[in-house]
């Protein structure tokens, strides 16, 4: 699955250029995950494969919106597929402005429950700690984030400074040479 998975990446959500990523820094590379994850096919690997990546013990898995939205639906329908009781849960960017004024949409587990975090691209972190944060605060355990795309920028590092474990699907030199040998192959064709 895992290979099957790669070459969607390197042409649906991989680009070489000049960018200016969400941290303000440029990058030659860009990957934006939306379009192989709102894909069913897509969809459909990744939540096997990311599902392969939860803890055995966690409840839910959690993730902020909007790149998490999809993983986190589509790991908890493929626990449900096979049996296994494991919720989703969306960590919004800034608590909800009326009614409850909820950071949390989704079937909450009882307090002290280990959540796995999901995240399509990770590059310093910051996505992933801001929804860490949030579940911690609301006093539940959350010792792993599960990423599509680890960029290689820093976001490792800045998880295991927050005591979490990153776990990636790919890197993001994985991708980049999947896509180069893509578009080498479509070339010679």
């Amino acid at each position: 699955m895992r290979m099957a998975l790669l070459p969607l990446l390197a042409t649906k959500a991989y680009r070489h250029g000049s960018f200016t990523l969400a941290s303000g820094r440029t990058s030659h590379h860009y990957v934006n995950c939306k379009p192989v994850s709102l894909s069913g096919t897509g969809l459909a690997l990744l939540g096997a494969l990311m599902l392969e990546q939860v803890e055995p013990e966690a409840r839910a898995v959690a993730g902020l919106t909007l790149g998490a939205d999809p993983l986190v639906s589509a790991v908890a329908m493929r626990a449900a597929l096979g049996g296994r009781g494991l919720d989703a849960l969306i960590v919004r960017k800034e608590a909800k402005g009326h009614g409850t004024g909820a950071w949390l949409e989704g079937p909450l587990p009882e307090p002290g429950s280990a959540i796995t975090v999901l995240e399509d691209v990770v590059t310093t972190g910051g996505s992933s700690l801001k929804a860490v944060h949030q579940l911690r605060e609301a006093g539940f355990r959350v010792e792993r984030v599960v990423t599509i795309v680890d960029r290689q920028e820093g976001g490792l590092e800045a998880m295991a400074a927050a005591g979490l474990e990153l776990r990636s699907l790919f890197l993001l030199e994985e991708v980049a040479a999947a896509a180069s040998a893509i578009a080498a192959s479509q070339a010679a064709s």
